[in-house]
């Protein structure tokens, strides 16, 4: 029997409901926040669910800033950007307002904007987030609009390196927000393309933080009712929008994959974040594309686990069954079968294939992975989902 040893890390305080973000004002005092950053996507800053924010803001008669310069796929010079504006306002905290972009980059402004060292000094690679002076951390305050990235819950953030075109995980402690507010009435807005692609993102984190290989029960456990929650929520958000029930299950299973994937993730993320660098596709949605490829591929690693996992979420055939719920839950989402349904005119060469496995099996996912990536394997996966081929082992 395997040693018993691990290190678990949980979330933060979250005020979760409807109607909750009234308590904003609330929030930011006891995080010790007085002139608050405001950092949201500049899609989100044109809609009323802004305004009526920042009214509480102005109602309470805070200071603010507000910084929306943030691509759907952060990059460096959105966080250089957001950090000049933060200095310059004399800020000393961040209310990181939206979905995955808008979450990660105020959180990483208010990670960075102290820090003295390049931010890829902060990589997650082994200890060096301990290179980071944590009393320069500004506090943060985390508001979701999306039930998708959990990334409210996460002590991390993603930001693409532009002249590398790949994606890097900068890890802290501290990028643990101090407070999150999670009311379902703020995703009440998403069209049913993007409800489809957070909530699949959050199924991937479930899913993949389940099938990581290592002992952590309480992860698997979070997750395992977090991929019930989407199957039987899910098709319902994205089928009638105003659904604050399945709305708010849904932003629960988003922060319930974060808080599991602290076990570890897999090829589905692995694979999806150079897409995404290299193409600019839709998170959630590639890791949806990518989902049953990866599933296959592991099989032999995680069929007993899923067999279980199908039997308590009340799917019958044991990993066949679930493999065929994927599928039907991917098709009843609009999600393509395929890369070349993501990626309109997908022309992908031997280069540029050789370059992604290369990418893939580099990502700081891929070790989690419960069977290992190799670059023969990741050339393989991606041939199958840009040929819409789901089979086994990739060798």
């Amino acid at each position: 029997m395997p040693k018993l040893v691990s290190k678990w890390n949980y979330p933060t305080t979250v005020r979760f409901g409807a109607g909750r973000i009234s308590e904003l004002p609330d929030a930011l005092a006891a995080a010790g926040i007085k002139r608050p950053l405001f950092v949201t996507d500049p899609g989100l800053a044109k809609l009323p669910v802004v305004a009526s924010t920042l009214k509480l803001l102005d109602d309470a008669r805070i200071p603010y800033g507000v910084f929306s310069d943030v691509k759907p796929n952060p990059v460096e010079s959105n966080l250089t950007a957001g950090i000049a504006v933060f200095k310059k306002g004399k800020h000393d905290g961040v209310i990181a307002f939206g979905g995955g972009s808008g979450l990660d980059l105020g959180k990483l402004i208010a990670f960075q904007a102290g820090q003295t060292r390049p931010v890829w000094d902060f990589e997650d690679v082994g200890d060096w987030w301990t290179r980071a002076d944590s009393a320069a951390i500004a506090p943060i305050v985390a508001v979701p609009t999306t039930a998708g990235t959990g990334s409210e819950v996460g002590r991390a953030g993603v930001v693409t390196h532009e002249e590398t075109h790949t994606k890097k995980v900068i890890f802290h402690p501290k990028l643990l927000p101090a407070i999150v507010i999670a009311d379902p009435e703020l995703t009440v807005g998403m069209p049913p393309v993007i409800t489809a692609g957070t909530g699949m993102d959050a199924f991937a984190h479930c899913l993949e933080a389940y099938c990581a290989p290592g002992y952590h029960p309480m992860a698997d456990g979070i997750a395992v009712e977090g991929i019930r929650l989407v199957f039987e929520n899910l098709p319902k958000a994205y089928a009638n929008g105003k659904d604050l029930t399945a709305r708010a299950h849904m932003m629960s299973a988003a922060a319930m994959g974060a808080a599991a994937f602290q076990k570890g993730l897999g090829a589905i993320h692995s694979l999806s974040h150079p897409i995404g660098a290299l193409y600019d596709t839709h998170h959630g949605m590639t890791n949806a594309v990518f989902m049953p490829y990866v599933l296959a591929f592991n099989r032999d690693a995680i069929e007993e686990r899923i067999a279980r996992l199908a039997a308590y979420i009340g799917i019958k055939g044991g990993f066949d069954g679930f493999a065929r719920s994927v599928l039907k839950l991917r098709k009843e989402l609009g999600v393509p079968h395929a890369l070349p349904g993501l990626i309109k005119g997908l022309d992908m060469d031997k280069k540029r294939k050789a370059l992604i496995a290369e990418m893939a099996i580099v990502d700081p996912t891929a070790g989690g992975n419960p069977v290992k990536l190799t670059r023969k394997a990741a050339l393989a996966l991606l041939d199958n989902s840009i040929a819409g081929t789901v089979q086994g082992s990739a060798g």
